[in-house]
């Protein structure tokens, strides 16, 4: 019966329930008059309820039923130091740790109760300090003021939030280190019952904080009480993220011979025993992923964003949620038709992290999506007819609405050769000559026996004044129509315009504009750093026998002849 009336009051004492809990610890006293437990249960409940004189009561028959028990003091201690006894507290302290000198509750009380003796005798410093004040509220009792209020109870599941406040306990000057972590802010709300406004704003704390002999700071003492030790806590956290790390490899081993539904029973099992690791929804959301539940897939990639930046896991871990949730939607546009939302989702995964996967996945997404495009917009009987228009509106030299027509045709229908060439030569009319190339090689590349897209390329080239290479486009262009008479012209206009150069017939001006535009073009900048053509360069000065056995290299001498008509050498 005792221990019946000790669990309710256990109960009622982590729910805050402090009076309730008194009254239960009573009723297990009465049944164990000699049980050294309930009377510091109790006491903690007293002290939690600012009745401090009961509470050193509690805690003096505590020490003197079990006087080798390290807690008895530490409640001695927290009792004595509500009650603004520092001296007999800082004593209490430490006479446990002479029976438990690794405690670390009684370390951080010990600490606290100099702190506040230290104050004590200089009022003036601690009026000009709020050292004292957040001293205070990193007291032993803390653990107890956290577990039982409803805002901070979950927090105390997370190991980082368990690790911070302890060093806090240590080191309360330490605060501003964490003010930025809203669960810390909070926790300091409930320790100094106070409420903290949300991010950004300012605490509502008193201007200053009370004097040291002022006796209403000890209504905020409330020592933790023997359930809610903090080691035990820890240990308990400890336990259950091991066996949930068990649960996570059994599923991981599941998952490895395809039995599914046996790998998200465990990863199940794992969340429910520690949901403060995102690798079990992700893990979880993988083996949907498998089992094409797309849907059930992307709620636990949501879960664990949601869950990730709740825990601040790394942003690696986020990014992985995120990218396993792109390629459910991935695989939902196949049918859906609609790859939006996933091309949003890869995005902001890389704001997380720039991952090389998750940039290929981005941009697989995106070409399908232009893909499918082009398919619902492809219809090559409308692309005819928007070539026509284009036609018509080139023989009324329209131009510009003559590309547009060509365009919409090649939106209609990307692979009519027909159309680039087109629009290539509209552009060589409007004197857009780079948009012109790119559509005449284009034609070449779809048609590469479409003998239009070699003379609109030569031609282009021609005008360029890049007279070796349109020679090159039109012999090209001859090996599939050697009679055609448009290909013919062009070779024999270029190889004037190089037999001009060689001569050396080019005007100075021209001879300039040749070499300035030679200088940029990247094929005779090759040559020229070439270290063998340099020395062909100067054999041609200076041992005319030595180049003369330089030509009978025919690689040699295709390279002498494009710097000759480009201007850069001259032959005399």
């Amino acid at each position: 019966m005792a221990d019946e009336a000790k669990a309710k009051g256990n109960a009622a004492f982590s729910a805050g329930n402090y009076t309730e809990a008194i009254k239960h610890f009573t009723d297990a006293i009465n049944f164990a008059p000699t049980n050294h437990v309930l009377f510091s249960n109790r006491s903690a409940a007293y002290a939690s309820l600012n009745q401090f004189s009961e509470a050193l009561s509690d805690a003096k028959k505590t020490v003197e039923l079990k006087p080798d028990w390290s807690k008895g003091y530490s409640r001695l201690g927290a009792a004595h130091h509500g009650l603004r006894q520092f001296d007999e507290a800082v004593f209490a302290y430490k006479k446990g740790l002479e029976i438990d000198p690794d405690n670390e509750t009684l370390k951080s009380g010990l600490a606290d109760a100099q702190s506040a003796q230290a104050a004590a005798k200089s009022s003036s410093r601690s009026r000009g300090s709020g050292n004292n004040l957040f001293g205070d509220a990193f007291g032993p009792e803390m653990w107890a003021k956290l577990t039982a209020d409803p805002a901070t109870r979950s927090f105390m599941q997370q190991p980082d939030f368990v690790k911070m406040m302890r060093e806090l306990q240590r080191n309360p000057s330490n605060l501003n280190l964490y003010l930025k972590d809203q669960r810390v802010m909070q926790a300091l709300g409930v320790l100094l019952n106070i409420k903290m406004q949300s991010a950004g704003d300012d605490m509502e704390v008193p201007e200053s904080p009370p004097p040291a002999d002022s006796p209403e700071p000890a209504k905020e003492r409330k020592p933790e009480p023997e359930p809610m030790d903090v080691p035990e806590v820890e240990e308990e956290i400890c336990n259950q993220k091991s066996q949930a790390l068990k649960e996570k490899e059994a599923g991981n081993a599941a998952y490895k011979k395809k039995d599914f539904e046996t790998a998200i029973s465990h990863y199940s099992k794992a969340l429910e025993l520690y949901d403060a690791d995102i690798s079990f929804l992700t893990n979880r959301a993988a083996v949907y992923m498998e089992m094409g539940k797309y849907d059930e897939c992307i709620k636990d990639c949501d879960k664990a964003v949601e869950r990730g930046r709740e825990l601040r896991s790394d942003y690696k871990m986020v990014a992985r949620a995120l990218t396993r949730k792109g390629t459910a939607l991935v695989k939902l546009a196949k049918t859906s038709k609609d790859y939006e939302p996933a091309i949003e989702t890869f995005q902001k995964a890389l704001t997380e992290h720039r991952n090389p996967d998750t940039l290929k996945k981005l941009n697989d997404a995106e070409r399908a999506k232009k893909e499918l495009e082009q398919q619902e917009y492809y219809d090559p009987e409308l692309a005819d007819k928007e070539r026509e228009k284009g036609n018509e509106c080139f023989k009324q030299q329209k131009y510009p609405d003559a590309i547009k027509h060509y365009t919409e045709s090649l939106r209609r229908n990307p692979k009519d050769a027909r159309a680039y060439s087109n629009r290539a030569a509209c552009y060589t009319k409007l004197g857009a000559m780079p948009e012109g190339l790119k559509d005449a090689e284009k034609c070449i590349e779809l048609d590469p026996k479409f003998t239009k897209g070699y003379t609109r390329k030569g031609a282009i080239q021609f005008f360029m004044k890049e007279y070796d290479k349109a020679l090159e486009t039109y012999q090209e262009g001859l090996k599939y129509d050697p009679q055609n008479q448009e290909l013919l012209d062009g070779v024999r206009s270029c190889v004037q315009q190089i037999n001009r150069a060689s001569r050396g017939d080019l005007t100075p001006e021209e001879l300039k504009e040749r070499q300035a535009k030679a200088m940029q073009d990247p094929e005779i900048q090759g040559i020229l750093t070439d270290p063998v053509m340099q020395q062909v360069l100067q054999d041609l000065q200076e041992n005319p026998k030595a180049a003369q056995d330089h030509m009978k290299n025919p690689l040699v001498m295709n390279k002498i002849q494009k710097l000759i008509s480009s201007g850069i050498v001259q032959m005399k």
